[in-house]
């Protein structure tokens, strides 16, 4: 389906402790009301090593938000289309901001998916409990340790890329 709802470009907003942590122009592709799909270019700053992969200039993710999943999914390709893997932010659903913007707020923790599928990783789940999310937010707290069960199991038995047809 075609995106004639959503703004060429649309901004991307990541909001992290009620904070924008990060805003950059994405060309939407597609978005039937529930999943939005972008494509953007690598919006950080120079290199970011995380042992298991890196992001640098040049490489392009497709990112998929939803309104009523907890999760977003990067599929992450380097310059030369070669597909790196899977970065899945736990979000809450993604909502539509000002001036068609897609925000998408960040709790904290986070799972890759290598590209063969080999390595699933939970990352920053120290971040999460450090968060005080459970504190503040119980059902929040409790739907984002859901996602990540969720997509580490769907990734773990070969379902993942289901996700994003």
């Amino acid at each position: 389906m075609s995106a004639p709802s959503l703004p060429d470009p649309v901004q991307v907003t990541l909001v992290k402790g009620g904070r924008t942590k990060i805003r950059y122009p994405a060309r939407p592709l597609s978005d039937d009301g529930t999943h939005i799909a972008v494509r953007a270019d690598w919006a950080g700053e120079g290199v970011r090593d995380f042992g298991f992969v890196r992001f640098e200039p040049g490489d392009v993710f497709t990112e998929h938000y939803w309104r009523d999943r907890w999760y977003a999914v990067k599929e992450v390709r380097s310059g030369d289309g070669t597909l790196k893997g899977w970065y899945c932010d736990i979000t809450r659903p993604a909502v539509r901001g000002e001036g068609g913007a897609i925000v998408s707020e960040d709790l904290d923790l986070d799972l890759w998916v290598s590209a063969d599928g080999t390595r699933v990783i939970r990352l920053d789940e120290d971040e999460f409990a450090a968060s005080g999310l459970a504190d503040r937010d119980p059902s929040a707290a409790e739907a984002a340790a859901r996602a990540l069960d969720e997509l580490e199991l769907l990734a773990r038995d070969g379902r993942f890329t289901a996700l994003l047809d």
